[in-house]
């Protein structure tokens, strides 16, 4: 379980130092107005983690909606990401350079490697981003999309605070989830609610409607119940962001049980150039 932030009232994970907000929001798919609107009411309704990437292309739109949104930076945490290609120590600070640039911020809180590099060793790439949050230019770093091997090899190269993957009610983590404990790092679940497949499910649906809740809800819960574990729900729809925040329902072990047994080998985000998962 995440403690409390008593700044923020929001629940957070801890690793070396760094506190996240277990409850973010997601950003992936959205344009530059969108991400700006979305971004500013989220942060009005009390969402205070949010996370882009440079290769969603809406870095400009995320860093608007910051400004606009009259919540005082330093209440933000904001996390993006450097892409594969640049993964090389030569090209880490400048991809954040200019990525910093397109928010508009001197820094951000946590800089990710999106995926891993068929032609840099990891290694090389975490001793960069450590060097990046050495100049101030991140608070922390990490990594995302990386399986048990590499997320070993990432630990033993710098203070990697958290490996971001697809995590949901039909995709299991354990060998992953196992790994981040045992290295000192949190894990944060993208696509928690399954791009949507989560309200078409029969077990969810009971679940939530034993709690007056909706599937998300009940997806987040379980997420957020286990140790160790954020999330970044995405929407654009202000509704489901409002909801996706509204997360304080209590699950009883049964809940829990008829949950864990749903099958968990649905992986949605698959590219060609994937790693071999665990």
């Amino acid at each position: 379980m995440g403690t409390t932030d008593t700044t923020t009232a929001v629940p957070t994970v801890r690793s070396h130092g760094t506190a996240l907000p277990a409850i973010g929001l997601g950003t992936a798919g959205l344009d530059d107005d969108t991400a700006a609107e979305i971004v500013a009411a989220a942060l009005d309704m009390g969402y205070r983690h949010v996370d882009t990437a440079i290769d969603y292309d809406n870095e400009v739109g995320v860093g608007r909606g910051l400004r606009s949104s009259g919540v005082d930076r330093d209440d933000v945490f904001v996390t993006t990401k450097v892409p594969a290609r640049e993964a090389a120590a030569a090209d880490v600070a400048p991809a954040l350079e200019t990525s910093l640039d397109r928010l508009g911020l001197d820094h951000v809180d946590l800089v990710l490697l999106h995926w891993p590099s068929d032609e840099v060793a990891v290694e090389e790439t975490v001793a960069a981003l450590d060097a990046v949050r050495e100049r101030g230019l991140a608070g922390s770093i990490g990594i995302s999309n990386h399986p048990v091997a590499l997320m070993r090899r990432a630990a033993g190269a710098g203070p990697v605070v958290t490996n971001q993957v697809e995590y949901h009610p039909f995709l299991g983590q354990n060998d992953v989830l196992a790994t981040a404990r045992d290295l000192g790092m949190t894990v944060t679940a993208y696509s928690p609610l399954a791009q949507g497949d989560v309200f078409d499910d029969d077990v969810l649906v009971a679940v939530a409607a034993a709690h007056d809740a909706t599937p998300g809800q009940v997806a987040l819960r379980w997420l957020l119940d286990q140790d160790d574990v954020a999330a970044i729900p995405r929407s654009s729809n202000l509704d489901h962001v409002a909801a996706n925040l509204a997360v304080d329902l209590t699950l009883s072990d049964d809940d829990r049980g008829r949950i864990d047994a749903l099958p968990k080998d649905r992986r949605l985000i698959d590219p060609a150039s994937a790693p071999d998962w665990d």
